[in-house]
């Protein structure tokens, strides 16, 4: 982990591999924190329902299965960080960003913003160990409960024990679509490193969910966030 910082981190972006665990965090920081998090696939959902323009614009992709452009999301992000619960005090913009930036263009696009982060939260796990924590998933189709072969096993195996129903390996749970995956963040991932450098804050995320939320805690407390 780096250094103490000297003033409160307002705009705080959380990265990590598939599988890391992003969304356990940032829970936990919402909860302790009452911090605004900004999840790209929940705004997309909420500008859509809401109707707003840029929402209405993002759902004409959405709605062909295609990827949202860039801008378009940026936009959809600083229309967000107007809203009263992503400001702080002062008035300026104080969030925690999950899924985006993953590339330098929108890493540019931020910053052009003023949506820069001045941390960085990076949960780094082994591959392996996302791979161990990913292929052993059992999904249930018709109630959405997921056990793990390993880490929360089902009573009688290959049956969800909340409805009754048969447990799926997924396609994407697969040991050979994960490391593709793993891949493909490596890529995208390393140019944003680079460019980050110091305020990349290093947190083991291959711990129990509580003790990576207990690290997290401790680099966020360092970095002005009190209870």
């Amino acid at each position: 982990m780096t250094g103490i910082a000297s003033k409160r981190s307002q705009k705080i972006i959380l990265v990590g591999p598939p599988g890391a665990g992003k969304g356990t965090v940032a829970k936990g920081l919402v909860d302790r924190f009452g911090l605004c998090h900004l999840s790209t696939g929940d705004m997309l959902r909420a500008a859509s329902a809401a109707g707003t323009a840029v929402g209405l614009l993002a759902k004409t992709f959405m709605d062909k299965g295609a990827l949202v452009p860039d801008d378009v999301m940026v936009r959809l992000i600083e229309e967000r960080v107007q809203q009263a619960d992503c400001r702080a005090a002062d008035g300026s913009p104080e969030f925690l960003l999950d899924g985006f930036p993953r590339t330098l263009p929108q890493a540019d696009a931020l910053q052009e913003r003023g949506l820069a982060p001045d941390l960085v939260l990076f949960l780094d796990v082994p591959g392996d160990a996302i791979v161990r924590r990913l292929s052993g998933r059992r999904t249930c189709p018709a109630c959405g409960n997921v056990h793990h072969v390993e880490f929360a096993p089902a009573k009688v195996d290959g049956i969800c024990d909340r409805c009754g129903g048969a447990l799926v390996h997924r396609s994407d749970d697969h040991e050979a679509t994960i490391r593709k995956r793993l891949d493909a963040f490596e890529l995208q991932t390393s140019p944003l490193v680079q460019r980050y450098g110091a305020m990349i804050e290093r947190v083991e995320a291959a711990q129990r969910p509580d003790a990576v939320l207990a690290a997290v805690v401790a680099v966020m407390q360092r970095h002005g966030y009190a209870d």
